[in-house]
């Protein structure tokens, strides 16, 4: 069983960690409306179909990984304003 570290730094079990070349690999994209500095979060589609998440900042730092169904509730939660708040 592969772990990662959550909340608070607790062990859970979670996806298997994408490797540091196979992380380097990936065609990594992020929104048109980014800002220039690099302040932004670039996403890539996984072979098993996940979907790896990364802070463009740092590329060579951790890359967290999703579902597609985690990625469809968080987007959905967005596009109905629930995370508004967080962004002013």
């Amino acid at each position: 069983m592969q772990f990662a570290i959550g909340a608070r730094g607790a062990r859970q079990p979670g996806p298997e960690p994408v490797p540091r070349a196979a992380a380097a690999a990936l065609r990594w994209r992020k929104a048109t409306a980014s800002n220039p500095s690099g302040n932004c979060v670039e996403v890539a589609a996984l072979p098993d179909g996940g979907v790896a998440m990364r802070n463009s900042r740092f590329p060579d730092g951790p890359v967290l990984v999703y579902t597609r169904a985690e990625l469809a509730a968080f987007l959905d939660g967005a596009r109905h304003g629930e995370f508004d708040d967080l962004a002013s």
